[in-house]
């Protein structure tokens, strides 16, 4: 049972972002802010959290400013010394610690998620490693993939976040049929990419928290393409779970949607009511509205 440390995590980046346009025609979906910080920053913060050290962007044209928002900023550094914003001064240069390493790989083409995970294996190697999709944002008191580690390290293999969907939204996520292992872990049987809801095996969707296997790497080279015509994570996952475990894992939290734009605007709403600086005076403009 391999319940090696997650060193590793891959962030892809890489999509079009279509659903937002006209504002991520020159700028990445990834960096839509909610309230103070981009969605990118929300998800690198939870791999950091889970003891990731290697953050790897997969990313694609038009994603230079994920880049720049992750390097130094020595002009801005100075600005912010010079006008003695010392408070703003550390938030800034605290957005990757020194511990961390960022690496950048270009996807050549537009070929699914699976293919971007893939893109990642000559820099993961040969351990266990976590994808994470920021524009899947999860608010809980324990970040989703320090959870997911922690499942992890009692059950090794490869582990799964996921949540409970209606029947008639199967067709926008991979569906997994399970056998319970506790009330949050399941043993995965079976997993199929955007079934139609009469066709799903289950409405247990998975949402954009992984921690998975490198055995997994192989599977990607050999599936060929999916649903849509792209290489599909799911059946390369589908093909894993036969030789090596695969769990599913209830995380504990709220998650959103960032993905469109309704889902967007309720993250952005509840981070501004919980902000520190801004939650009260939020809290009361928007009774003041509704009323």
């Amino acid at each position: 049972m391999n319940t090696a440390r997650v060193n590793t995590a891959v962030f892809p980046v890489a999509g079009r972002g279509t659903r937002f346009l006209p504002a991520t025609k020159a700028s990445p979906k990834e960096m839509l802010p909610v309230v103070d910080k981009p969605l990118i920053q929300y998800a690198v913060e939870e791999a950091l959290s889970a003891g990731a050290t290697k953050l790897v962007f997969i990313t694609g044209p038009s994603k230079r400013s994920i880049e720049d928002h992750f390097d130094s900023a020595p002009e801005l550094e100075a600005a912010l010394l010079e006008q003695g914003k010392h408070e703003l001064l550390a938030v800034l240069r605290s957005i990757v610690p020194a511990s961390a390493t960022c690496i950048y790989i270009r996807q050549p083409a537009p070929l699914g998620l699976g293919h971007a995970v893939l893109c990642a294996r000559p820099v993961v190697g040969d351990e266990p490693f976590f994808v994470h999709l920021a524009d899947d944002l999860i608010d809980s008191t324990v970040p989703c993939l320090q959870q997911m580690a922690a499942i992890h390290r009692v059950h090794g293999g490869s582990v799964l976040g996921v949540q409970t969907v209606e029947r008639k939204d199967t067709d926008k996520y991979g569906i997994v049929a399970v056998d319970a292992v506790t009330d949050t872990v399941s043993r995965v049987k079976h997993m199929v990419e955007k079934p139609k809801p009469a066709d799903a095996p289950s409405t247990l969707a998975v949402v954009g928290r992984y921690l998975l296997s490198p055995l997994v790497f192989n599977k990607l080279e050999k599936i060929g393409r999916g649903a849509g015509g792209e290489i599909q994570l799911t059946d390369g996952i589908a093909a894993l779970l036969l030789e090596d475990p695969v769990y599913a894992y209830a995380f504990e939290g709220k998650r959103y949607d960032c993905g469109n734009k309704l889902g967007y605007l309720e993250a952005t709403v509840d981070y501004a009511l919980k902000h520190p600086q801004l939650g009260k005076d939020f809290q009361a403009w928007l009774r003041a509205r509704l009323s």
